[in-house]
């Protein structure tokens, strides 16, 4: 026994000294913040300093050195986040964390984009090669000066591969993953849709858009009529009851973005703001810096620019330059193109092109993973691009993607830098290779503007959208649209222009850019039509307007669900299609009755604590998915799963539908569409279960958890890593978008020259270490929507990278 004491005294020993060594070890792999440092790689001393909040201001003698301190600061903070960008996008990931990502890694080498990546490099010019090649010098000098390798490594037993040139690239093309449609998905269903469907209903179901939208160019589209019975009667099909819905938010990928004229603002300024929602995760997609370059050896080469850079990268994405600021959305055009290969008829591994027959080109793809045997994956390729597999089992397509194109992906953002007026900042963004997105710029003469940033191909003889054979050399893409082609607008007479994903143009413009699944356009018109109200608008007014949840958009569904539940029909037994919900009819009634006392008192604004809100959300949805479903089984044959997301001008249609109320679009099972209503109604009130409905609040399911990736892998690790779980307001249509997973990625507005009184801040912190003090800094501004300054405060901190020798 009293051997097993000491054994026992030992063991807790050992734990204790294996706990004391992991907290040292993770104290020592915190980013240097003060002091001097002797490094290969910068000309001169480059000064590092940070604010309360972490902020970084980066002060060189030039741009070269200015991208090393860049990289060796992101390396410091944020290594882990820039290594897991660049492995998702290469599918590289299953070499650092094994099993789990080799699935993952196996789908991604399908666009073998490292070899990509490698051709952007080999063809940029000198310039922006020197630029990303000290920037890569950094990062490894960053990673070198860490006593111990960053905390995640030493948990996945790990170490990190020095960072190379062509990494910055595939970390942008990582962002393409992240806003494009990568696999084509949504042109592959509307191709099975048009395939079971009558023209008729395609056209009806797949509208451009709705009575929402508001473009910056051209009007709302024309209605298509609702098919008549002729086309199809969803009746012959049998369908079950409408299914509790539970409510949860739908994610959302896009943005808002504005600018406003000096007639519109207090001080007679141009203004820019921007809210760029993305997935929310620890550390957050940005880093705040502001960059001061003072090169006496090239007059007007200085640099003063503060926004936010993405790690793994050396260019200011959002921000102002004292002349120039800008703001970027999501534009959702064409991007992806699937093409039908036709296969000859004598031998299946050829396919025709415009020059005759070519058989596939074949590549192995080796997958390496951490602890375990390496993995190969054959890649088909054409003259296109790679051949993915239809999840739906549909004919050979081949993939014909902007991000497999070398040409489209650049780091001439830089330049932005240094644009003086919105004419020299719209040519730097005609020449950029990003994901494309809408551009918009103010200038501190207080000009205004909107055009594309990033490479837009030139397509020709064919429908965008759906895919089509371009073997007759006729059609497909050729080449790139020159930059004096874009579009452009120049202080409208409205003195405002806004985005938020939706649809921004018509005629030739939205040929150019296309439809690769616009948003609905109601947050643009919530956005526009508090632009056009303002006169005075300060930097306070636009951040109201980021935080703006009234709910415009379900204000028609919120008097319909009254009207419904006014109706006689709500005193009468549930019927076929409810009987699952509730067999008593006095609880039906008495719960029928409790919703309409909370739709009536509120449900005008996504609030957190808001039942009635939550109650239309979810009758929205059920009516919205029983008559898709209805449609699709009834008109197409087919299951609806997996459509309803890439229709999305849906809305219109659906508002058609509802206020025609044809007989023949009426899900089976429902004597009339009254009956339908209320038991889509019954429906949203079951998502709530047991709990009392004034209980069922808004809150319940907007709750935002922010999470550190290794905290997925390790729960354990939850309460030391991640943000506590928050309820917020706001929601998908409405300038405050939120949801459990996705939300504004970061808040900012500025008028150029007055830096000093813009505003930024993002949810997490600066930094990616737990033990930093820079790890939630200005996370809680964010949460309850309060103004941080742009600019970096006061000095807290003080670095200086000096050339060694």
């Amino acid at each position: 026994m009293r051997f097993l004491k000491r054994l026992a005294y030992f063991g807790g020993g050992l734990v204790v000294l294996a706990l004391v060594a992991l907290w040292m070890a993770l104290r020592a792999s915190l980013p240097q913040l003060d002091g001097r440092l002797a490094v290969n790689g910068v000309a001169a001393p480059v000064t590092v300093t940070r604010d309360a909040l972490g902020v970084v201001t980066i002060d060189a003698r030039d741009r070269r050195d200015a991208a090393f301190a860049t990289g060796f600061v992101h390396a410091q903070e944020r290594l882990f986040q820039m290594d897991l960008m660049r492995r998702l996008a290469a599918g590289e990931l299953a070499a650092l964390v094994g099993e789990a990502a080799v699935e993952h890694d196996l789908a991604q080498r399908l666009h073998r984009l490292r070899s990509v990546a490698r051709r952007v490099v080999a063809d940029a010019d000198a310039g922006e090669r020197a630029l990303v090649e000290a920037y890569a010098a950094g990062v490894n000098a960053g990673l070198e000066a860490l006593a111990v390798r960053p905390f995640e490594y030493l948990l996945l037993r790990a170490r990190p591969v020095p960072w190379l040139a062509e990494d910055t690239v595939l970390v942008v093309m990582a962002m393409y993953f992240r806003l494009h449609d990568e696999r084509g998905e949504r042109e592959a269903r509307l191709a099975r849709l048009r395939g079971v469907l009558a023209p008729e209903m395609f056209a009806f179901v797949t509208q451009l858009g709705t009575h929402w939208d508001a473009p910056l160019v051209g009007e709302a589209v024309s209605r298509v009529p609702v098919p008549g019975p002729e086309v199809c009667d969803v009746g012959r099909v049998e369908q079950g009851p409408l299914a509790p819905a539970p409510g949860t938010p739908a994610p959302v990928l896009g943005s808002n973005a504005w600018a406003v004229a000096p007639a519109r603002t207090r001080d007679g300024v141009a203004m820019v703001a921007n809210d760029l929602h993305l997935g929310l995760a620890l550390p957050n997609t940005w880093f705040r810096l502001r960059l001061r370059v003072a090169d006496s050896r090239r007059p007007g080469a200085d640099v003063n620019v503060a926004g936010v850079t993405l790690p793994g990268t050396p260019a200011v994405v959002v921000g102002s330059n004292g002349h120039v600021a800008w703001a970027l959305t999501n534009t959702y055009g064409d991007w992806v193109d699937l093409v039908e290969l036709e296969l000859d008829p004598e031998d299946p591994e050829r396919y025709r092109t415009p020059d005759g027959y070519r058989p596939f080109r074949r590549h192995r793809e080796t997958v390496r993973v951490h602890g375990a045997a390496s993995r190969e994956r054959e890649v088909r390729t054409t003259v296109w691009g790679p051949v993915p597999e239809d999840p739906d089992g549909g004919p050979p397509r081949a993939l014909r993607w902007l991000a497999h194109e070398a040409e489209a992906t650049n780091l001439a953002l830089l330049e932005l830098e240094g644009a003086r007026d919105v004419a020299e900042a719209m040519a730097v963004a005609a020449r950029s290779g990003i994901p494309p997105q809408n551009f918009l710029l103010a200038d501190s003469a207080g000009d205004i503007a909107w055009t594309v940033a990033g490479r837009l191909p030139r397509r020709r003889g064919y429908e965008p959208g759906l895919p089509a054979s371009w073997a007759d050399g006729d059609k497909g893409w050729f080449g790139f649209v020159a930059p004096d082609e874009y579009p452009r607008i120049v202080n409208p007479p409205a003195g405002a222009l806004w985005s938020a994903n939706a649809r921004t143009v018509d005629g030739d413009a939205l040929a150019l850019i296309g439809d690769g699944g616009y948003a609905l356009g109601a947050r643009a018109t919530q956005i526009r039509d508090a632009l056009l109200d303002l006169e005075d608008a300060t930097e306070a007014d636009m951040l109201r307007l980021q935080l703006d949840d009234r709910a415009r958009f379900l204000a028609p569904w919120r008097s319909l669900l009254l009207a419904v539940l006014d109706t006689q029909e709500n005193s009468a037994d549930p019927g076929e299609g409810t009987k699952l919900l509730d067999t008593h009819r006095k609880d039906t009634l008495r719960r029928r009755a409790a919703m309409r006392r909370l739709v009536a008192q509120g449900a005008r604004r996504a609030a957190v604590d808001d039942a009635g809100y939550r109650l239309v959300r979810a009758f929205r949805d059920q009516v919205a998915e029983g008559v898709l479903a209805a449609i699709l089984r009834g008109c197409g044959g087919i299951e609806p799963r997996g459509f309803g997301s890439h229709l999305r001008q849906w809305e219109g249609p659906l508002w058609q539908i509802l206020e025609a109320r044809p007989a023949h679009l009426l899900a089976p099972g429902y004597p009339d569409w009254d009956a339908f209503l209320l038991a889509a109604a019954d429906a949203a009130a079951a998502g709530c279960g047991e709990e009392t409905l004034a209980g069922c609040t808004w809150g319940d399911v907007n709750t935002v958890r922010i999470r550190h990736p290794m905290s997925m892998a390790l729960p354990v690790l939850s309460a030391w890593l991640d943000m506590p779980p928050q309820a917020l307001p706001g929601d998908t249509d409405m300038p405050r978008v939120q949801a459990p997973y996705m939300g504004a990625s970061l808040r900012f507005a500025v008028s150029p020259g007055r830096e000093a009184s813009g505003y930024l801040h993002m949810p997490g912190g600066q930094s990616g270490h737990p033990l930093s003090p820079f790890y939630d800094a200005g996370h809680r501004a964010w949460a309850e929507g309060e103004a941080t300054p742009l600019l970096p405060g006061p000095e807290r901190h003080r670095l200086v990278l000096e050339p060694r020798g």
